[in-house]
């Protein structure tokens, strides 16, 4: 499986990005998808993720303010981000699994390249 993500770029605070990673390969292994985002110091963390069935969880952090989803068509998994906060500031990868959750450290898992998001003004 190979993922393709895009989207991330410097925001203002209070702003919006919206990321996309869009799967390709052996896609019928794929289950899960989401994103994970990964600060300066700090552990790589799970942001949110969604199932084939569209069943969804987020991080309390970014409940109310983020939104997944995804596209099964198109094999691609989006994830608007509103009410961007300094603390949103990390590298986002996305992130899929043939199983129903995703979880760091999993050899069964995919990884995209990526993507820088930044929240400054």
């Amino acid at each position: 499986v190979q993922l393709q993500a895009s989207g991330g770029g410097l925001v203002q605070p209070g702003g919006s990005l919206r990321l996309s990673c869009a799967a390709s390969g052996s896609i019928f292994r794929i289950n899960a998808m989401g994103w994970f985002r990964q600060a300066p110091g700090k552990q790589r963390e799970l942001v949110a993720s969604i199932t084939r069935g569209g069943i969804t969880n987020y991080a309390d952090s970014v409940k109310a303010r983020f939104t997944i989803s995804r596209d099964n068509a198109k094999n691609t998994v989006y994830l608007q981000m509103n009410s961007l906060k300094s603390e949103d500031t990390a590298v986002y990868y996305c992130n899929v699994s043939p199983y129903l959750d995703l979880r760091v450290g999993r050899t069964t898992d995919y990884w995209g390249q990526g993507t820088q998001v930044t929240v400054s003004s």
